[in-house]
């Protein structure tokens, strides 16, 4: 559904920046407990006139007068923000940057009110919720009556269960009155209907309820920022692109140079390795623990520590990364802090590319689970708790600090064939994701996967083993001495004994928990004749849609 609504854009004459907005908005409402105008979001636009990618980074910042100083002094000892919190709410950077991507990136065929009407018809008019929508909403819905906020908006009334609310069932019509007037409210006045006005009144009152420090010039204060992204030639010519920090699309970057590393030293084949063989995940698996190493170190607030790339980005760093990998068993882990996935699929992500041959990778959340579970009256929206990913460790850089945005897991992903745009993809789901965009993205090219084929592919996803959280980069906790390999079901049980015997520690995962831990990828792929080929993960509910025109 959602993905028809952008296709109405797409038909109406709006290029894929403005059908992304539509996109984003529909999924507010079908899939609160992931995304919403409460949340953050990034893009990537590829503009075909001028051949180059642009990024944007629409998070939002730290309530100014929140301190490590005044954590401390209320009785908060640990190394991040308590889980339910209110001071882990961060101010939403999604209505801002849908904004500023309509403004800069849009073709101005359809106003802003024409774009979000639609989706508030729907959420007025109710919409069938999706099977995976409906046990993910199920999996979190309580969290919403343990915040004193309008989480009941968020749910259905029913008298047979014993807190007198449920989320809905697969395939029942659910309703959004509070969601269509937040969108209508935001077509007519753009961001200030957003960050000022009554919107701003409805979110302010039940944070302050709560014991938050955000102010309206919080809210006010909001900007997104259009960023230069960067990037990696994988192959022939072939560039993976990311945005840069706060966000950490540089994991990805690092692992495929380091991948690149150990086949120009001699250490692998590239070329030779097969497809999920031991071989190869034992390659990309290193590859990815010392890349998030790295990444924990320089991902953070660019605009509170100088975060310098050329050095980390480079084939000298790469090389001495590579230099740590051994074909015969896994580098030990003293302090790499490799990220656990504890709040795992809890984003959406979705690409879109149109008649002029533009192309927007786009990615919104609200982090965990129906995010802080914070819902201002009369909006039927979910407040982010995008604060777990700071650290109370002084002296990091991702270290908490008033008006900062810290360190973020959403990131999309462009990949381009010398000017060209190549493919626009991304896979979501917290810590996933650049462990996704690394496999997805060889797939296709080292393994010559099409979209479809590269998003069935199993895959794995690295969590943290257990231990004592270190403090230092983002919320984990991140591991010491055991990085546990978790892997889907269908990998070849040989290779399952074969990783055990390199030393890594496995952990087969089927079912749910396969939904929510691997992710979840879409991708469109443009071949050398300018024909789109797309995918939707198998994992969960999306689907690719072609717009006939």
């Amino acid at each position: 559904m959602a993905s028809a609504i952008g296709a109405r854009v797409l038909d109406q004459g709006g290029n894929a920046a403005m059908a992304g907005i539509a996109v984003a908005a529909a999924l507010n409402l079908l899939e609160p407990h992931q995304t919403g105008v409460g949340g953050d979001m990034f893009a990537l636009f590829y503009d075909a006139k001028t051949k180059k990618v642009e990024g944007l980074n629409g998070s939002g910042r730290s309530p100014k007068a929140l301190t490590v100083e005044y954590l401390r002094k209320h009785g908060v000892e640990g190394p991040r923000i308590p889980l339910t919190s209110p001071h882990t709410i961060t101010v939403p950077g999604a209505v801002g940057g849908w904004c500023d991507i309509y403004e800069r990136w849009g073709n101005k065929k359809l106003s802003m009110a024409e774009i979000l009407e639609p989706v508030a018809e729907l959420a007025d008019q109710g919409v069938p919720i999706s099977e995976v929508s409906a046990q993910l909403w199920k999996n979190h819905g309580h969290k919403l009556l343990t915040t004193e906020s309008s989480g009941a908006d968020l749910l259905v009334k029913d008298d047979s269960v014993e807190s007198g609310y449920r989320a809905p069932f697969s395939g029942e019509v659910f309703k959004n009155p509070g969601l269509a007037a937040v969108l209508r409210e935001i077509g007519a006045k753009g961001r200030d209907g957003f960050y000022k006005g009554w919107v701003a009144d409805s979110i302010l009152e039940i944070l302050q309820k709560r014991g938050s420090l955000m102010t309206r010039e919080d809210l006010e204060n909001h900007t997104s920022s259009f960023v230069e992204p960067i990037a990696i030639e994988v192959k022939d010519d072939i560039k993976l692109w990311e945005l840069p920090p706060n966000g950490s699309g540089l994991v990805a970057i690092i692992a495929v140079g380091v991948i690149k590393a150990l086949d120009r030293q001699g250490k692998i084949s590239l070329e030779g390795l097969k497809l999920n063989s031991a071989e190869y995940l034992h390659v990309a698996i290193e590859a990815l623990k010392f890349a998030f190493r790295e990444a924990d170190e320089y991902v953070s607030d660019p605009d509170h520590h100088d975060v310098s790339l050329d050095e980390l980005l480079s084939d000298a760093k790469y090389d001495e990364l590579a230099k740590r990998f051994d074909t015969s068993k896994i580098h030990p882990n003293y302090d790499d802090n490799v990220i656990n996935p504890i709040h795992k699929s809890d984003t959406v992500y979705f690409a879109i590319t149109d008649r002029w041959g533009n192309a927007c990778s786009f990615i919104i959340s609200i982090f965990d689970g129906f995010g802080s579970a914070t819902v201002p009256k009369g909006t039927g929206f979910c407040l982010q708790n995008r604060g777990l990913n700071f650290n109370l460790t002084e002296g990091t850089r991702n270290c908490l600090a008033g008006g900062k945005r810290p360190y973020h897991t959403i990131i999309p992903a462009m990949v381009t064939k010398g000017d060209d745009l190549w493919a626009c993809y991304g896979v979501m789901g917290g810590f996933m994701q650049p462990q996704g965009h690394v496999q997805v993205l060889l797939n296709m090219i080292n393994f010559g996967l099409d979209p479809q084929q590269a998003l069935d592919s199993p895959r794995f996803c690295l969590s943290a083993g257990k231990g004592t959280d270190f403090g230092k980069g983002t919320h984990g906790p991140c591991s010491k001495h055991e990085t546990v390999v978790n892997l889907e079901e269908s990998i070849d049980p040989e290779v399952v004994e074969a990783l055990k015997n390199l030393g890594h520690t496995v952990n087969v995962v089927s079912g749910e928990d396969a939904w929510a831990l691997f992710g979840r990828g879409q991708v469109i792929r443009q071949d050398e004749k300018g024909v789109y080929h797309a995918g939707s993960d198998p994992r969960g509910d999306g689907q690719a849609v072609p717009v006939l025109l």
